[in-house]
């Protein structure tokens, strides 16, 4: 199937075109079309399987045709409601690409930033707000923002969104939402707090489910080494030696830790950031620009700073710590191997962490290929000393073989320029 066959306006498919779309996901080719016809939908659809454009596409289509031909002033008609801030930028970003050859305004609102200019863009008029629930109630409250005229509203990340304690915020927003409406609701799983809530908020629902969170898409191959907490540090760096591994999202349990890792690539020369919820916004969206355009080789991130994560044929991933919860490992790893492309996946496994292993592979059904070619296997006893004065000298001899390849690599540069 092809997106022409979902009934798309010539807009549109001219926008997807310049993206290089060429034919829809699974979730797109069933969502769009009942989007479309105005039905309310229940998603439940993995990273990585194209959500966003399964409802920014119609949405924007709905309005293009309908509310624009009104010839009224720009009216809110559409509200799009996400957990974190770095998911919320990267729909609108989606949104924008997707409506470029049409007149339909946007913009997105989140915490953690001055209202400023939020505000300025909110009372300049959009027909999409994409927004974070805390700056989207505080707004209201101040009397600086309406969703009276709200006829399509989206949750997305839902899951994610009710494990940061926004179930409240969610009903709040409900009470102020027009009753008639059409509600597209989407989940990455789906227990049964999710299904009362979607029962509370969708109106005879159609569901369409996509790659269940049990699954890892295909073109993902995991590998997994087994050695211990002492030697993590050693054993990242002699996998960060491989020059393949360019570009790579790297997973970290805590903030501290994501900030500890980052500190000692930098040690190593090896260029990384680290991006979690206490860092300043305008830090955040710099970290994850710099590593879209190739500057940061290595992007150390939090779970839920991660969502809203989206680079274009991004292949590794790396588990640094390995997930408590078996359906974040399948989460993180989506982050790869998107829209067909090739992806890999490495995980650290510490004693401490064999059981999570142990629960991931039951929840995916496969055993995850463990390397054997490993410098830093998992021992329960500590290195001898004679063994430390071993890998002191073998650290030492790959850190002058790294600046002896770099220094090579400089010269080959600089002679490209003089030719």
């Amino acid at each position: 199937m092809r997106f022409e066959d979902l009934g798309l306006i010539q807009p549109i498919l001219k926008a997807l075109a310049d993206k290089n779309y060429e034919k829809p996901t699974l979730i797109q080719e069933k969502a769009i079309p009942l989007v479309l016809k105005r039905k309310d939908v229940l998603g439940c659809a993995q990273t990585g399987t194209g959500k966003t454009a399964a409802f920014a596409i119609p949405i924007i289509q709905l309005i293009h045709k309908i509310e624009l031909r009104k010839q009224q002033p720009t009216t809110l008609r559409a509200l799009i409601v996400t957990p974190t801030r770095e998911l919320a930028i990267q729909i609108d970003e989606n949104i924008r690409d997707y409506s470029k050859y049409t007149n339909l305004r946007h913009t997105v609102i989140f915490g953690g930033v001055k209202q400023g200019k939020q505000v300025e863009k909110l009372q300049k008029g959009v027909h999409i707000l994409v927004a974070t629930p805390g700056r989207l109630l505080d707004l209201i409250s101040q009397g600086l923002l309406s969703v009276d005229t709200v006829k399509l509203l989206v949750l997305d990340e839902a899951d994610r969104m009710l494990d940061m304690g926004f179930i409240h915020d969610i009903r709040r927003l409900l009470q102020l939402l027009p009753e008639k409406r059409q509600s597209l609701f989407f989940s990455a799983t789906m227990p049964d707090n999710i299904v009362k809530l979607s029962n509370k908020i969708l109106t005879n629902p159609t569901k369409v489910e996509v790659a269940p969170v049990s699954s890892t898409a295909e073109t993902i191959q995991q590998y997994l080494y087994y050695t211990n907490r002492t030697t993590k540090k050693d054993l990242l760096l002699h996998i960060l030696e491989n020059p393949e591994i360019n570009q790579v999202l790297l997973f970290a349990r805590t903030k501290r830790g994501a900030d500890r890792i980052a500190r000692n690539l930098k040690k190593q020369y090896i260029k990384a950031a680290a991006i979690h919820g206490d860092k300043a916004q305008n830090q955040r969206q710099k970290a994850l620009k710099q590593f879209k355009e190739g500057t940061i080789r290595v992007l150390v991130a939090t779970d839920i700073a991660a969502r809203g994560i989206d680079v274009d044929k991004l292949r590794f991933v790396i588990n640094h710590d390995i997930p408590n919860v078996a359906e974040t490992y399948v989460h993180r790893i989506g982050r790869s191997g998107r829209a067909g492309e090739d992806g890999i996946a490495i995980s650290l496994c510490e004693p401490e962490e064999n059981a999570y292993v142990r629960d991931i592979e039951r929840l995916i059904k496969q055993k995850i290929q463990v390397i054997k070619d490993n410098p830093f296997p998992q021992t329960d006893k500590p290195m001898t000393e004679a063994e430390k004065k071993e890998w002191n000298k073998e650290k030492q001899r790959r850190k002058q073989e790294f600046f002896a390849n770099r220094r090579k690599k400089q010269e080959q540069q600089a002679n490209r320029k003089r030719r």
